[in-house]
């Protein structure tokens, strides 16, 4: 069950855009002739969007919370730039988006968790090379799963900002299932919910690798963060580059 409400009004502090991911990206896009055209899934409320579109990029963004989408959108209503937002899952990206036209696509903090078994993970990998150009470049961005698949209880690391913190943890039912909760602490101590037993799919890079193979990518690239650090195994982050 989602509370997305309780958490959109501190989404941009929680989720902000670092310096080192405008870097990271001001050199992808740089490999590509401009306007570089880019997705990403799982855009938020499109922050990181609209910095990119300011740039001169070619951007949408798509989001399966109605919620969501519809503050990205109020953030778009008054500019001028190549921007665009669609409700829509990562089931149906090949039915309305344009393959073969995407230069770059990113599926950033975690999200990709959010689909939640080996069969659909295939298809996903699959319809972003789908969606890619010849040369383009997936982003996948997720907490490093590889130490804690197996476990009964995973805590991911804290969000936080001056207002708030965000807690997420994962617990595994009997029968296997992993289950996402959420809650967001406010400055007084009050606990609001987020998140409640959402099913999810904490991939570990091994199997990350492998399902961006069997998709088609060539080349697939670990970093431990924006900055391009190399990942060794162990840090708490994955930054993958897959082309």
């Amino acid at each position: 069950m989602d509370f997305i409400q309780s958490v959109l009004e501190y989404y941009d502090e929680l989720f902000p855009v670092t310096d080192a991911q405008k870097e990271f990206y001001e050199a992808l896009t740089g490999l590509y002739a401009s306007p570089a055209k880019i997705l990403r899934i799982g855009c938020g409320t499109g922050l990181l969007e609209h910095t990119l579109a300011r740039q001169g990029n070619d951007v949408t963004g798509i989001e399966a919370s109605k919620q969501i989408i519809n503050s990205a959108n109020l953030r778009r209503r008054n500019q001028l730039m190549s921007i665009r937002f669609f409700l829509m899952t990562t089931d149906e990206m090949t039915q309305f988006l344009g393959k073969g036209f995407y230069n770059i696509i990113s599926i950033l903090n975690s999200r990709i968790m959010h689909i939640t078994n080996p069969e659909r993970l295939r298809k996903f990998f699959a319809d972003c090379r789908q969606l890619l150009t010849a040369d383009g470049t997936l982003v996948v961005h997720t907490v490093n799963f590889s130490q804690s698949f197996d476990q009964q209880f995973i805590q991911l690391p804290v969000k936080e900002s001056i207002r708030v913190k965000l807690f997420t943890e994962i617990h595994m039912t009997e029968d296997g299932e992993q289950l996402l909760c959420q809650n967001l602490e406010t400055g007084n101590g009050r606990l609001l919910p987020v998140t409640e037993d959402v099913p999810v799919y904490p991939l570990p890079p091994d199997e990350l690798i492998s399902y961006a193979k069997d998709a088609g990518f060539k080349t697939v690239q670990l970093f431990s963060d924006f900055k391009r650090t190399p990942f060794t195994g162990s840090e708490p982050e994955i930054v993958a580059l897959l082309s």
